[in-house]
């Protein structure tokens, strides 16, 4: 009682006191009650009282249905009986209702039967024993319907621990008994008011991988049930869930594929397709519309390979898509998008018609489809380009209604990339211009009203990449409009984005170098029109860069003034910081085409843009400086050593500049944004110039060493690990990575002396275990022999149960490195150390395991196999939240605790 009441009064104040402090640890009690054995028999005492309020039955029906799904194994052998006792009580106790505690009842009935075996509830399993409840007690039919429904579905449901034998098991259990329950349905089909709930019931059996025959279901009384019920006025939804089952059934190749179910199919296809009629029934109800939709999407996505020969009945269905494709509501027009790609997919690839033999016969029937299938995709590209226009009130969007928007418009995009891939890019580029043309006239020829051009504007740019570069009659036609957009923000927006894709078309356009300036001009207006617009300006000029920087060579000064120009803030430009590192990646393509002499110039001009507000800032007091002062001219000099490639002239910057980054080193090691933003510049300018920086390399491990004990930055440790990279190997660096490698391994092996030390840095731990790595590839010599070799391997087997993705992949790859050392160095001194460390920690035992099991897959075995093991090793260890606890614990490398409770 003491229980009961202490959760009525939690309940009380979760839902109902005014305090939120309180209603948090009410929460929290309950949360935490769930959890404990006591919550079986409080959770089933509550839900037999009938003095029990709503909140307290949903609450202990859902705490019910927890326990029986995840802590059965906390009950002793011979519960099973009591609990379904009293389930069944509850079950037909709440037959009407509340539907939510119902529902959670059903759930737990099904639970049980997943964890328990068919032979304890009698003679058939669970549906005998449950066709037997319904003939006994007929006014609960209603509650026991919803658990029949259920029963299908928890047989996939994971969140029930139950082992995976005993799942598989169950599964095999329901398919047998399938034809036993829909003889229930069938009989329930007679209570006219029951009539929704059977067919749900049917469509949740019909998921199972039952393998009934199509001749049988397609004169099976709950089937034509279900298609009569296509006609109902409003439509079924429970008849369209059973269609769609079965469309899916049909084309499953554990049902024996389309041959085996033809008779099925003939039956409800034609069914379908007669309800094509209400697509444009503007009386019909719209869910009603969905659903058909609905139908006609399953219908094409389950027989596209059918589809795929062009057949005259093939392409009834794909008139009938393209309807629905040009439904006004675009949730259900894009019902249909994913069809158009797997058609695309099934014309396309090589594989569709591998079983023709020769290549000639692959050919000819490739183009015959293409040719079939052609008209479809022209009416496709006609049909989606509307849906991406700006609506009248775009300005009034919210933030998630314009994301939807962005959503549709990218959704459209890969229809049109469908399209071109069978039209071909320059005629969808074709279709898509004369659209353009059709907008432009019917707005008086002036773009005006923006919307329609700039929606066909979005459309071109969507399928630049199969335009081919050498397209002559519309692109030049399409760049010569751009010239003369009217300055609204969201078209220019589009333009520049257009420009931007089709850099490559510029560079081989035969007058690039007389479009170019024009071009430049267009994406200088995005640059002061809006933030979004400046945004796409900016990216567009890194294309255009990248792809023309021949043509550029000669622009290098008007390119720098609009860039000074942009970065500054003059001439109202409106390029945010991220976006100027566009900017600075473009002129770093441009000057890596200079030649050297011209190219260190360039480069001297645009590091000094970056180093003058760093040395003035430098004149300040930098520990008051905020990151982000620093970080934006930082992160150009990354980007100028990273796309300058011209290693000479990249080192003399390094070298001039080092004193404004030595003074940042010294002033700010403990802020980690801006030593991330520095070590990133080091990171690429040691990659970039090689053996030219050496002169620099020795402070700069200097500095390295020095803060990263004071300060475990981890990006000290990946900038080191670059260095690793370029220099390991070099003898005249040797004493300077030896000491560079033995200081931070040294000090990051005692940071991390647990997993739980582990677990609070798993950064550091990543990059540690990646400098590790990179040593054992470029200096083992250094590395090996050090004395930090072996505590650092100890630090691996402390670390290699972390909970975090990348640290744990870091020391995985770092053992396997280990393992795999006779690979990459043939050292047998290396070799006979390696063994010396790994092979103690290991008993004879664990020894002959793995390498019996490494033997097995080197020799033959089928690694897929060793996965499924894995995997279902995992499942079993993680099905319940007692099982994790024990299974971690035992985990532990070096911090065994060999009194844990034995993981079973």
């Amino acid at each position: 009682m003491e229980h009961q009441n202490a959760v009525k009064e939690a309940l009380n104040a979760l839902y109902h006191h005014p305090d939120d402090t309180v209603r948090v640890q009410a929460d929290r009690f309950l949360q935490t009650f769930q959890g404990t054995l006591d919550a079986w028999q409080v959770a089933d005492n509550l839900l037999h009282d009938s003095s029990s309020n709503l909140e307290t039955l949903i609450f202990c029906s859902q705490t019910l249905r927890s326990k029986v799904q995840r802590d059965f194994e906390e009950l002793p052998p011979g519960a099973f009986q009591k609990l379904r006792e009293s389930l069944t009580t509850l079950l037909k106790k709440f037959h009407k209702g509340p539907p939510k505690v119902r529902t959670q009842i059903s759930i737990a009935v099904a639970a049980l039967a997943v964890h328990v075996p068919a032979a304890d509830w009698g003679d058939g399993g669970i549906v005998s024993w449950l066709r037997d409840e319904m003939n006994m007690h007929p006014e609960y039919v209603p509650g026991f319907l919803e658990l029949l429904t259920v029963l299908p579905e928890e047989t996939f449901n994971y969140k029930i621990a139950a082992r995976p034998d005993r799942r598989r098991q169950f599964e095999k259990e329901l398919t047998s008994q399938m034809e036993a329950a829909l003889s229930i349905l069938t009989a329930c089909l007679s209570i006219i008011e029951l009539k929704e709930q059977v067919l749900e019931a049917f469509a949740s059996w019909l998921r199972l991988r039952h393998g009934i025959p199509g001749a049988v279901l397609a004169c099976h009384p709950l089937v034509h049930s279900a298609l009569s019920s296509l006609n109902c006025d409003p439509l079924s939804e429970a008849s369209v869930n059973v269609i769609s089952e079965l469309i899916h059934h049909t084309a499953s190749p554990s049902s024996g594929g389309i041959s085996a179910q033809t008779p099925l199919i003939q039956v409800i296809v034609p069914q379908i397709l007669s309800l094509k009629i209400h697509l444009r029934d503007s009386s019909k109800d719209e869910e009603d519309v969905k659903a058909i939709g609905r139908l006609f999407a399953d219908v094409g996505d389950s027989y596209v390979e059918l589809i795929a020969t062009g057949s005259d009945e093939s392409m009834v269905i794909v008139h009938t898509l393209l309807e629905v494709t040009s439904h006004p509501e675009f949730d259900i027009a894009s019902m249909t998008f994913n069809f158009w790609h797997s058609l695309q997919l099934m014309l396309t690839k090589r594989d569709s018609y591998s079983s023709l033999g020769s290549e000639a016969s692959i050919e000819a029937e490739r183009n015959r489809r293409l040719h079939i299938f052609q008209p479809a995709y022209q009416s496709l590209v006609s049909l989606v380009g509307f849906r991406v226009q700006y609506p009248e009130d775009y300005q009034g969007l919210s933030y998630e209604d314009l994301k939807e928007f962005k959503q549709t418009r990218y959704a459209v995009a890969d229809v049109l990339i469908d399209a071109a891939l069978i039209l071909g890019g320059d005629t969808t580029l074709r279709i898509l211009y004369m659209k353009l043309l059709e907008a432009n006239a019917q707005t008086g020829n002036d773009f005006q009203e923006w919307r329609p051009a700039e929606a066909i504007l979005f459309c071109i740019w969507a399928i630049s990449n199969y335009v081919s570069v050498v397209e002559a009659e519309v692109m030049p036609q399409v760049m010569a409009l751009l010239q003369n957009l009217p300055q609204q923000a969201q078209l220019l927006q589009t333009a520049c984005l257009l420009v931007g894709a089709y850099s490559k078309w510029l560079n081989a356009a035969p007058a690039s170098v007389s479009i170019l300036p024009s071009i430049i001009r267009i994406l200088m207006s995005g640059m002061g029109t809006s933030e979004d617009c400046a945004a796409a300006a900016a990216l567009a000029f890194r294309h255009i860069c990248d792809d023309c920087r021949k043509n550029l060579c000669g622009y290098f000064e008007d390119l720098f003034a609009i860039y000074c120009m942009a970065i500054n803030g003059g001439g109202g430009y409106k390029v945010s910081a991220e976006d100027s590192l566009n900017l600075v990646e473009a002129l770093g393509m441009v000057v890596t085409e200079l030649p050297l002499d011209q190219a260190k110039g360039a480069l001297e001009k645009l590091c000094f843009s970056a180093a003058s507000p760093l040395e003035e800032a430098a004149k300040e007091d930098l520990d008051k400086k905020h990151a982000r002062e620093l970080t934006v001219h930082i992160d150009r000099f990354a980007f100028l050593f990273r796309y300058v490639n011209h290693p000479e002239a990249v080192a003399a910057e390094i070298n001039k500049h080092w004193a404004i980054f030595r003074v940042i080193f010294d002033a700010r090691p403990w802020d980690m944004r801006t030593m991330e933003s520095l070590c990133r510049a080091c990171k690429y300018a040691v990659r970039t110039s090689g053996r030219y920086i050496i002169n620099t390399i020795g402070e700069m491990l200097a500095k390295i060493q020095f803060h990263y004990q004071q300060h475990h930055q981890p990006c000290f440790l990946y900038l080191s690990s670059e260095v690793i990279k370029i220099f390991g190997s070099d003898p005249s660096c040797a004493d300077y990575l030896k000491n560079l490698i033995e200081t931070l391994f040294a000090h990051t092996t005692c940071l991390m002396t647990s997993i739980k030390e582990v677990t609070a840095r798993p950064d550091i731990a990543d990059d540690c275990f990646l400098l590790a790595s990179r040593c054992l590839r470029y200096c083992p010599h250094l590395f090996i022999p050090s004395p930090i070799f072996p505590p650092l391997v100890d630090c691996a087997m402390i670390g290699i149960t972390v909970q975090h993705r990348e640290a744990c992949h870091s020391i995985l790859t770092f053992l396997s490195d280990i393992f795999d050392l006779e690979k990459s160095v043939n050292e047998e001194q290396f070799v006979r150390i390696r063994d010396n460390i790994i092979i103690p920690p290991l008993t004879e035992t664990e020894s002959t395991k793995f390498l019996q099991a490494l033997s097995d897959v080197a020799y033959g075995a089928d690694v897929n196999s060793l996965i499924g093991h894995v995997e279902e090793l995992s499942d079993v260890c993680r099905r319940n939240r007692t099982v994790q606890d024990l299974v971690q614990a035992a985990l532990k490398p070096l911090e065994l605790n060999l009194a844990a409770a034995p993981v079973s």
